[in-house]
């Protein structure tokens, strides 16, 4: 199975500890499926960890770092303008070039989509209950990024 996140998975995966961000990512990192990603979309990530939560170089690159060892990255090409806001279309870009399976997001405006060409767009949730068992064995055991500072970034909030 094939499966693209949106940018506010990977934040929630390094802000929020443990998060439903973080498990998803966990999953991918184990390959339970294959993530699939974009240059465009880990620029938009590497750009909201540096303005919206204060993260230096060094903090950023290593979480492209961690994400890049999980996904393959591609580059879309075909450009799409299905809604108002163009990093949600680099998701969608993402998705058809990648031949997803899902589209995996928190957004509001991708998930009133429902589906973009035959790709479902599901809510975090709703992927982490197609893994209940690996769930259990991920439970406070490892985390998304290890080496990634997070009180760092929890003192920058």
């Amino acid at each position: 199975m094939r499966v693209v996140f949106d940018t506010n998975v990977f934040i929630s995966a390094f802000v929020i500890p443990a998060s439903q961000g973080e498990r998803a990512c966990l999953l991918a990192q184990q390959r339970r499926f294959e993530l699939c990603t974009s240059v465009a979309i880990l620029t938009e990530t590497a750009g909201r960890l540096r303005v919206k939560f204060a993260q230096d170089g060094d903090d950023i690159k290593q979480a492209v770092r961690t994400i890049s060892r999980a996904a393959i990255i591609g580059k879309p090409s075909r450009t799409v303008t299905a809604v108002k806001d163009t990093a949600d279309n680099r998701i969608l870009e993402c998705a058809v070039e990648a031949q997803a399976d899902l589209i995996v997001t928190g957004d509001r405006h991708l998930l009133r989509l429902r589906r973009f060409e035959g790709i479902p767009i599901i809510r975090r949730a709703d992927l982490l209950r197609l893994f209940p068992k690996s769930l259990l064995r991920l439970r406070g055991k490892i985390r998304f990024a290890d080496d990634y500072d997070f009180k760092k970034l929890r003192a920058a909030r």
